[in-house]
C-alpha cells in the first residue's frame, strides 16, 4: 500500500504545480529534441556520402552540428539547473508539510525520485519522438541554407538517441542530486515558513557599482576601439567577459541605487502605483537583479548571434565576388631571381605569356574569354616598433608592437579593384592600416641584426577598406606604391633582409568566360589533364605554384559555411529566446505569488481593482524593459567589434550588417513585447483577489 503512495504523490504533485511543470518539461523536451536532431545530422549517412559537386558538404554539416551540441548542452545544463531552483523554491512549503505529517526525508527522496524519472520520460522520451519527426525538415532547411542536395530516405540515429538520452538523464540526477540535498539540510519548520521570510532591505554597494562601471566601460572600449578582424578574435571573448561581469554588477548595484533614489522622490514614490511597486522589488532586488542580468545576457546574445550570421549569410554574395572576381581565377607564386641551386635552368617569370597560355587552352576548347584583368602583389612579415614604423627582424625586443603582415601592391592594381585613380608620385604610397603621415620599414637582417638601411614613404592617401585583403592571423597593412619599378625595389629589399626565407611575387589573372557553371566545370576537369603534359606551360619562365579556381567552386564552400553559420545561430537563437521567455515566465510567476499576499491585505483596505492593475504595470515596465535596453545598447557598442569580425570572411558592406542589426533588435523588441502581455495577464490573474 506505501509503495503505491509515493508515486500517487509524485503524480498529484506534479498536476497540482502543472503552471510550473508543464513549461519546464515542455523547455526540457524542446533542447533534447534540438540536440538529438543535430546528433543524427552529424551520423546520417546521407549526409555523409554527399554528391561529388559537394566534396566538404559533410564536412560543414559535422563541425557546425558538433559546436551546437557543445553550446546547446552546455545552455540546457545552465538553464535546468536554473528553473530546477525555482521549482525547489515554490514546493519548500509542500515538502515540509509532507515532513510534519509523519513522511521522513527518506520517504521524501522516494517522491522525488519518481517525480524525476516521470520528467525523464516526458522530458526525454518526448523529446526524442519530437527530434524523430522534425528531423527530416530540419535537414531539407539546412541543406537549403548550404546549397547542397537533400539526401533521400528517413534515417533513425539509434547512436545520437542513446548520447542525448544520456546526457539529459546525467544532468536530470544531478538536479535529483541537489534537491535531496537541500531536503536533508532542511528542517521541517524551515520549508514550511519559507515563504513568510522577507528579504531584507539591500545596502548601496559603492564597490559593485564601481567595478561594474569599469568592466562595463573596458568592455565597451575593446569593441570601439578594434581595428582588425583578427583583433576582434583575440579581444573578443575578454571584451564579452567583461561586459558580462559588468551587466551583473550593474543589475545588482546601480538597480539598488536607482530605487533608493526613486523612493526618496516623494512626488513620485508616494502614488499608490509607484508606491507598491518601488517597495516590492527594492526588498527583492538581491534575486531581482541576478534575473534581469541573465535576461539581459540571453537578450545580447540572440540578437548578436542572429545579426551577425545574418549579416554573413546575405553578404554572401560579396564574399564570392571579393575572393573569386572572375569567373576563372588564376594565381601564380614565383620568384624574380633564381633560388639557390636552380641558377642554370632559371628564366624570368613572363606573365604575359601564363595569360597567353590560360586564354588560349579556353577559347581552344571552344568558349570564348570575355573579360580579363591582372594584378600582382608581395607581402612579408614585419616587427611594429610603432605604428607607422615597422622592422623586418620582426621578433627584435624593439617590436614591442607585434607581428605585422605587409602587403604591397601598385596603383595599377588598385585602380583595376575599386576603379579609383590615386596618381601617385614616386615615394609616395596609399596605406590601409598605418596612421601618421609616413610609413618607414627598416630592413635589417632577421634574426641576425645587421642593418642594410631603411625605406621612407609619404602617404598620400589613407584607406579606410584594405584593397588586398587576405585573412592572417596578424595585424595587417597593405601600400599601395606607384608601379612594377616600386614594388619590386620592396622585393628585393625584404628578399635581403630574409635571406633563407624571402617571400615570393604573387600574380592572378581574372577571366571571365561564357560558359555556364557545368561546362566550368568540365573545362576546369580538361585544365587539369592539360597540365600533365610537361609542355603545357612552356615560354612562361620559372615559377613555384599555380592555381585554377572557379567562382562557382568557391560560391559552394562559401555559401555552405555561411548557411551553416545561419542555421546554426538561428537553431541556437531559438534555443535562447526560449529559455528567455521562460525565465521571464517563472520570474513573474515567483513575484505574482510573493505579491499575492500583500496585494489581498491592500485589496481589503480600500485598493480598487484598477489601482492593482496599474501598480502591477508600473513594476512591471519598471524593470521589464530595462534587460532589453540594456542589451540593445550592448549590441550598439558591439555593432563595431561584429563589423569587424565579418571583414575575416571579406564582407566590408557596413550598410548590410546596420540593417540586419536593426531588422533584428525590432522584431526582437516586439517578440518581448508580447511577452509582456502574457506575463504581465498572469501576473495579474495571480495577485488580485
Amino acid at each position: 500500500m506505501r509503495n503505491a503512495l509515493y508515486p500517487k504523490l509524485a503524480l498529484q504533485s506534479i498536476r497540482n504545480n502543472r503552471k510550473f511543470y508543464f513549461p519546464y518539461i515542455l523547455a526540457l523536451l524542446g533542447d533534447v529534441a534540438a540536440i538529438y536532431i543535430m546528433a543524427a545530422l552529424c551520423r546520417d549517412p546521407g549526409v555523409a556520402n554527399m554528391t561529388p559537386g559537394r566534396p566538404n558538404g559533410y564536412m560543414y554539416v559535422s563541425i557546425f552540428m558538433n559546436i551546437g551540441q557543445v553550446i546547446a548542452f552546455l545552455f540546457s545544463a545552465i538553464f535546468v539547473l536554473y528553473i530546477n531552483g525555482f521549482l525547489m523554491k515554490q514546493r519548500k512549503k509542500e515538502l515540509g508539510l509532507y515532513n510534519i505529517l509523519g513522511m521522513g526525508k527518506q520517504h521524501i527522496a522516494v517522491v522525488l525520485v519518481i517525480e524525476t524519472a516521470i520528467i525523464a520520460v516526458l522530458g526525454i522520451g518526448g523529446g526524442i519522438v519530437v527530434g524523430l519527426i522534425l528531423h527530416k525538415l530540419v535537414s531539407l532547411i539546412l541543406h537549403q541554407m548550404l546549397g547542397m542536395p537533400v539526401p533521400f530516405g528517413f534515417y533513425i540515429s539509434w547512436d545520437g538517441m542513446a548520447w542525448t538520452a544520456g546526457l539529459f538523464l546525467l544532468l536530470l540526477v544531478v538536479t535529483l542530486l541537489v534537491n535531496l540535498n537541500k531536503v536533508r539540510v532542511s528542517k521541517p519548520i524551515e520549508l514550511l515558513h519559507s515563504g513568510s521570510v522577507g528579504e531584507r532591505e539591500p545596502k548601496t554597494k559603492w564597490f559593485m557599482t564601481l567595478l561594474g562601471i569599469v568592466s562595463l566601460g573596458a568592455g565597451y572600449y575593446i569593441a570601439v576601439t578594434t581595428r582588425t578582424g583578427m583583433d576582434a578574435i583575440v579581444t573578443y571573448f575578454l571584451a564579452v567577459f567583461l561586459v558580462i561581469i559588468g551587466t551583473y554588477c550593474l543589475f545588482t548595484a546601480v538597480s539598488i541605487f536607482v530605487l533608493k533614489a526613486l523612493r526618496k522622490n516623494k512626488k513620485f514614490y508616494y502614488k499608490t502605483s509607484h508606491f507598491i511597486g518601488v517597495s516590492g522589488m527594492l526588498y527583492r532586488m538581491k534575486q531581482n537583479a541576478v534575473g534581469l542580468a541573465n535576461i539581459c545576457i540571453l537578450c545580447t546574445m540572440v540578437m548578436v548571434m542572429l545579426s551577425g550570421t545574418l549579416s554573413l549569410y546575405l553578404g554572401t554574395v560579396d564574399m564570392v565576388n571579393e575572393q573569386f572576381p572572375g569567373d576563372v581565377n588564376v594565381s601564380v607564386s614565383y620568384f624574380p631571381r633564381p633560388v639557390a641551386g636552380e641558377e642554370e635552368d632559371w628564366k624570368p617569370f613572363d606573365p604575359d605569356a601564363m595569360l597567353a597560355v590560360q586564354t588560349g587552352f579556353i577559347e581552344g576548347q571552344g568558349y570564348r574569354v570575355e573579360n580579363v584583368r591582372t594584378s600582382c602583389r608581395m607581402g612579408f612579415g614585419a616587427g611594429k616598433i610603432r605604428d607607422g614604423v615597422y622592422t623586418t627582424d620582426r621578433f627584435n625586443d624593439a617590436a614591442k608592437g607585434g607581428v605585422v603582415m605587409i602587403t604591397v601592391i601598385t596603383e595599377d592594381n588598385y585602380t583595376s579593384v575599386t576603379g579609383e585613380t590615386l596618381g601617385l608620385a614616386p615615394g609616395e604610397v596609399a596605406a590601409y592600416g598605418v596612421k601618421g603621415d609616413t610609413l618607414t620599414i627598416r630592413w635589417t637582417v632577421h634574426r641576425v641584426g645587421t642593418e642594410l638601411g631603411e625605406s621612407s614613404f609619404a602617404i598620400a592617401k589613407h584607406l579606410s577598406r584594405n584593397p588586398a585583403f587576405d585573412p592572417q592571423i596578424t595585424e595587417l597593412v597593405t601600400i599601395v606604391v606607384p608601379d612594377d619599378a616600386a614594388i619590386n625595389d620592396i622585393w628585393a629589399r625584404q628578399a635581403e633582409a630574409y635571406p633563407d626565407n624571402y617571400s615570393s611575387m604573387g600574380w592572378f589573372a581574372y577571366l571571365d568566360v561564357d560558359a555556364t557553371e557545368e561546362e566550368l566545370d568540365a573545362l576546369q576537369t580538361r585544365y587539369y589533364r592539360a597540365i600533365e603534359d610537361g609542355s603545357f606551360y612552356e615560354g612562361t619562365g620559372t615559377w613555384r605554384l599555380s592555381q585554377w579556381n572557379l567562382r562557382s567552386e568557391g560560391a559552394v564552400y562559401a555559401y555552405g559555411l555561411a548557411g551553416g553559420f545561419l542555421f546554426l545561430g538561428l537553431f541556437l537563437g531559438f534555443i535562447f529566446l526560449l529559455a528567455t521567455v521562460l525565465i521571464i515566465y517563472y520570474k513573474q510567476i515567483s513575484e505574482g505569488y510573493e505579491d499575492k499576499d500583500r496585494f489581498e491585505i491592500m485589496q481589503k483596505v480600500g485598493l480598487s481593482h484598477g489601482e492593482v492593475k496599474r501598480s502591477i504595470h508600473s513594476q512591471i515596465l519598471m524593470v521589464f524593459f530595462l534587460p532589453i535596453v540594456v542589451a540593445t545598447i550592448h549590441i550598439v557598442f558591439d555593432f563595431n567589434m561584429v563589423e569587424k569580425l565579418l571583414t575575416m570572411f571579406y564582407i566590408h558592406n557596413s550598410t548590410l550588417t546596420a540593417l540586419c542589426t536593426l531588422g533584428t533588435v525590432v522584431v526582437f523588441f516586439v517578440a518581448y513585447g508580447v511577452v509582456y502581455l502574457l506575463t504581465a495577464r498572469t501576473y495579474y490573474k495571480i495577485v488580485e483577489r
